[in-house]
């Protein structure tokens, strides 16, 4: 069964930093690559990195190049993003997804997680 399960969500004050987990178990990890997306209320969701297990590139949004830093673990199966300087436009259910390359496009990922709340505050 393939499964992705974000972690590592909360709380927290502008300026200051989280970092999510995505543990992938059910399929071949070196074969996919990993995004993240997130989803604000009444927002369409958007991708926020993508990392390519095979080869380690990373792709950001504009929107948090210099902030964020996504990173693989590929002997725990696990991907993090690693979120800094936060925003409150950064508030958003935040979502990891295994697909066969990165894509901006969220419809071009197979699996899922069931997502992980991030909560800024001013």
């Amino acid at each position: 069964e393939v499964q992705l399960v974000e972690s590592g969500g909360g709380l927290v004050q502008a300026g200051g930093s989280l970092r999510l987990s995505c543990a992938a178990s059910g399929f071949t990890f070196d074969d996919y690559a990993i995004g993240w997306f997130r989803q604000a209320p009444g927002k369409e969701r958007e991708g926020v990195s993508c990392i390519s297990s095979s080869d380690g590139s990373t792709y950001y949004a504009d929107s948090v190049k210099g902030r964020f830093t996504i990173s693989s673990d590929n002997a725990k199966n696990t991907v993090y993003l690693q979120m800094n300087s936060l925003k409150p436009e950064d508030t958003a259910v935040y979502y990891c997804a295994a697909g066969s390359s990165c894509h901006v496009w969220a419809h071009e990922y197979d699996y899922w997680g069931q997502g992980t709340q991030v909560t800024v505050s001013s």
